[in-house]
Parts: C-alpha cells; sequence; structure tokens
C-alpha cells in the first residue's frame, strides 16, 4: 500500500531494513576481508597456540622444587638441555634437572612452570633458582588464545584488523565474506553539472552526489555517479540502467512534488514498489524509499542538509544491511549538551549537526549554527537528535550522539 502521509522516524527506518537483506557471499583473501561483513559464523579450526608454550626465556622446572627458592636460599639444579621456539622436544624435566627453554618453546614433558632467567645464575651444566615458580607461571597453554571449535566472530561482524588477526590464528587464510555493494548515485537537476566541468552562470556543481559517494567509499561500497538534467525520459533511462547494473540506487533532488520534482512519477511509472514517501524528520522530510527490480532505491531531497540527513539515517542503514552488517548503524557517542537544542516539531524527530570538544566527563557538543550549510555539515564531527515528543534539549544534559567524522 502506497503510504502518503509522513511517517515516524522510527516507523520508516524499521520499514527500511525490513525491505532489505544482504548481498550473496563471496570468498575473499583474508587481507582483502578488511572492512566486509561476515557472511557466516567463524569458529575457530585450529588451537592457538597448538602446545603448552613458555611466555619467557627461562628454565621449564617441577615447580615444587623451586617452591622454597630465594636469593638466601637459592636451589641448584642440573641443565638437561635447551628447547627454542619451534624446536622439537627431546628431554623430559627429571627431579633435579631443568631445560632451557626460548620464548614460545614447547614445556617439556613434566615441566609445569618456567622459571624466568633474571632469578637465575648458569654455568652451563648448574642452573642457581633464585626464586619460586608456582605451577603454570610464565606458561601459556595450548588453546588459550584460539581453542579448536570456539566461536571466533558472529555473521555480521565486521573485518577490522584484530579480528583478521584472530582469523589468521585461527587457521584461515580466506573468509566468506558479503558482497560489498555497488551504490548508483543519481544527481537530478538542470541547474546541476558535475565536478570537473565549466560552471555556466546560475548553476552549481554537484556536492551532494560527491559527499554521498565519499560516504559510500567509507564503507567500501563503490559508487557509480550520473548528473541528469530535469527530463523525464534521460531520468527513467538512467534509471532503468542502473536497476539492472547496480545493488542499490539513492537518487537525489527531485523529490518533493513540484513540476520539475519528477523522480517518484518516474519510479511510479516504471512499476517500483513505494514503501514510503515522505518522513517527520528535520530536515529530510522528502526521503523516500521503495523497491525497483528488486533492488533498493533512496529518494533523498536536493537541499544539502536534506540530502546527507536522510542519507545517513534512512539511506546508508540500508545500504549497510545489504552489504551485511550485523550492526547497520552509525557508531554512537555519549556527549554533553554545551547549550539547549530546541525542535520545531514536537510530533518530529529533529537532527542538529554539530562539533564536539574535549570534556570532563564526555565529549561536549556544540550544535552548528554556521549560515552556509555546506559548512557546517562539512565542519560536523557528530549528530544529536530531538526525538518525536520534546521540542527542547536542556543544556548540560548528556545524550547519545552519532559520530559521523
Amino acid at each position: 500500500m502506497v503510504r502518503t502521509l509522513p511517517i515516524g522516524f522510527d516507523e520508516a527506518l524499521a520499514l527500511t531494513l525490513e525491505h532489505i537483506h544482504a548481498l550473496p557471499p563471496e570468498s575473499t583473501e583474508l587481507l582483502d576481508s578488511f572492512g566486509r561483513a561476515l557472511a557466516e559464523d567463524i569458529f575457530a579450526k585450529v588451537d592457538s597456540p597448538s602446545i603448552d608454550a613458555s611466555l619467557k626465556d627461562g628454565y621449564a622446572v617441577i615447580s615444587e622444587e623451586v617452591a622454597h627458592a630465594s636469593a638466601g636460599h637459592p636451589v641448584a639444579l642440573k641443565l638437561a638441555g635447551s628447547i627454542g621456539a619451534g624446536d622439537p622436544v627431546m628431554t623430559r624435566v627429571t627431579p633435579g634437572f631443568t631445560v632451557r627453554v626460548l620464548t614460545g618453546a614447547r614445556i617439556p614433558p613434566d615441566a609445569n612452570a618456567v622459571l624466568s632467567e633474571e632469578f637465575t645464575e648458569c654455568d652451563g651444566s648448574m642452573v642457581i633458582a633464585s626464586n619460586n615458580a608456582e605451577p603454570g607461571r610464565n606458561i601459556l597453554p595450548k588453546g588459550s588464545d584460539v581453542a579448536n571449535g570456539q566461536l571466533m566472530a558472529k555473521k555480521g561482524s565486521l573485518v577490522v584488523p584484530g579480528v583478521a588477526g584472530l582469523m589468521a590464528a585461527a587457521g584461515y587464510s580466506q573468509l566468506n565474506v558479503v558482497r560489498s555493494p555497488t551504490v548508483a548515485l543519481i544527481s537530478t537537476g538542470s541547474e546541476v553539472v558535475a565536478p570537473g566541468k565549466p560552471l555556466p552562470e546560475g548553476k552549481l556543481y554537484a556536492s551532494n552526489m560527491t559527499t554521498l559517494g565519499s560516504w559510500c567509499r567509507k564503507y567500501g561500497m563503490q559508487p557509480l555517479l550520473s548528473v541528469v538534467e530535469d527530463d523525464p525520459h534521460e531520468i527513467s533511462k538512467v534509471i532503468q540502467s542502473y536497476s539492472a547494473s547496480a545493488d542499490a540506487i539513492v537518487t537525489s533532488g527531485g523529490a518533493w512534488t513540484s513540476d520539475r520534482d519528477l523522480v517518484a512519477r518516474i519510479l511510479d511509472e516504471l512499476g517500483w514498489k513505494q514503501i514510503f514517501h515522505r518522513i517527520r524528520i528535520g530536515p529530510g522530510k522528502a526521503v523516500g524509499f521503495g523497491i525497483l527490480n528488486d533492488k533498493p532505491v533512496f529518494i533523498l531531497p536536493g537541499g544539502p542538509p536534506s540530502n546527507l540527513m536522510g542519507f545517513l539515517q534512512i539511506a546508508l542503514p540500508g545500504l549497510l544491511t545489504l552489504a551485511g552488517h550485523g550492526c547497520p548503524h552509525l557508531p554512537m557517542v555519549h556527549v554533553k549538551l554545551a547549550e539547549e537544542i530546541r525542535g520545531r516539531h514536537a510530533d518530529w524527530t529533529q537532527f542538529v549537526f554539530g562539533v564536539l570538544t574535549p570534556g570532563e566527563d564526555a565529549p561536549v557538543f556544540h550544535a552548528l549554527t554556521d549560515k552556509s550549510r555546506l559548512r557546517s555539515m562539512a565542519e560536523a564531527h557528530a549528530v544529536v537528535s530531538i526525538p518525536e515528543g520534546k521540542t527542547l534539549l536542556p543544556a548540560g544534559i548528556t545524550v547519545t550522539a552519532q559520530h559521523i567524522e
């Protein structure tokens, strides 16, 4: 059913995520999986370490034999051999003997502790121990970092550097990750000119398209950029082409109901399934969303603040869902408001750009009031929302903000 009245923000976001599903998985080399979402739960294939290993250079001992060792009452042990990392173990530790072990070396049989070499003296055949070493001292047990069969990461988790290292330790050189979406960004309007071309008087460059394309790149998506004049035939042709070749479409401009706001009408003619068009948010009320040829399509208004806010609040979560992210939202941070923030409508969700400065308990949020829309957007570190039912957030309170740097 086509919605004609503006819907609330929470409902719009829920409908968006409900109608989008992750793209199919693909296998990638471990280093190429950075920033991608795992397409499946990952379980360890091996133990790491695969042995009980020494954490220090020292001497493998039977703990009980050095239990009372001290500088004043040292214990003498015979040296039975030496083991380095990766060496096979040829010698057991029997009563009265010790084996020198280097960091990472396998603990020889019957030893249950490693005495750090700083508490020893060795003349080549005898080791003098001047400290104790309780059972387990300086030993990294087999499987303590990664245990064979252990769940390492859940489906939808992002592969960040630490996760990549963990996957390597767990026995993986390749991972199944969700394919990164290609996103068609279509900027409409006879007044809009693609960056790099001459700028005739009365026209402006397609900054919205560049901003959204950069956001797509930030999340590893491939943007496909087009600038189209207010020509129904050309707009229709470009949308049809991208609905076949791209994974998602985002239009910029032409989102409202004036004579030249053509996008929704053209999508209707192309037979899209409109989920909603217009949301009770400010800025960004003209945002629309639907499905065309099984591809998500987002309609964004052309005004820069409305365009970016509509993208951040609706389109980006949808695209992150398409990319398989288990948490398809901007990172959140607790901030303290430097001044009160007022909204206009109690039944709308209001979003405010701001900058962050250091604070004692939390970063301090300063709402941006620069008359330059583009400058405010470029300088913003975070976004604070005034939820439906409120028109005021008092100064000094702590709220949750979206981090957008």
